[in-house]
């Protein structure tokens, strides 16, 4: 079976039972009330830290070089702002790891690890060694 219909199956199911044993507890009221609170809460946050990325996204640019890290994580703060948004708590964890910069630093580090080593600032160099060798009749061309 193929993992995205998988996890299209069993998200679901899996928020639908929280959301009973949940309501169940602390009543449907309360339930309610606590998943419209993070979907503001989080979308609120979503919005401040994408402005964060944004700017600095701007100073990369400044400074000549590749925004390529901001724009992953303005993808992954408007993939956070939609978890939020869906009612559910694992939805809102997720939502929540990816909206918050060392969570999200941490998720891309382990996901793109080849992406992160870092490089020599100057590669253009050859590598040897060398004899130095005094001549008494050298000749000048």
């Amino acid at each position: 079976m193929n993992s995205i219909l998988l996890l299209i199956i069993i998200i679901p199911v899996i928020e639908i039972y929280l959301l009973i044993k949940i309501g169940s507890e602390i009543g449907a009221i309360s339930t309610i009330l606590l998943i419209f609170t993070t979907a503001i809460v989080g979308v609120y946050y979503a919005k401040y830290e994408g402005l964060n990325t944004l700017k600095s996204g701007f100073m990369q640019l400044r400074k000549n070089e590749p925004p390529t890290f901001e724009m992953l994580s303005g993808a992954a703060i408007a993939f956070a702002a939609v978890l939020l948004i869906i009612p559910g708590f694992v939805t809102d964890i997720f939502g929540f790891f990816l909206i918050f910069p060392p969570s999200r630093k941490f998720i891309f580090k382990s996901l793109f690890k080849k992406n992160f080593v870092k490089k020599s600032e100057n590669n253009d160099f050859i590598e040897g060694d060398f004899e130095d060798i005094e001549d008494n009749d050298d000749k000048k061309i």
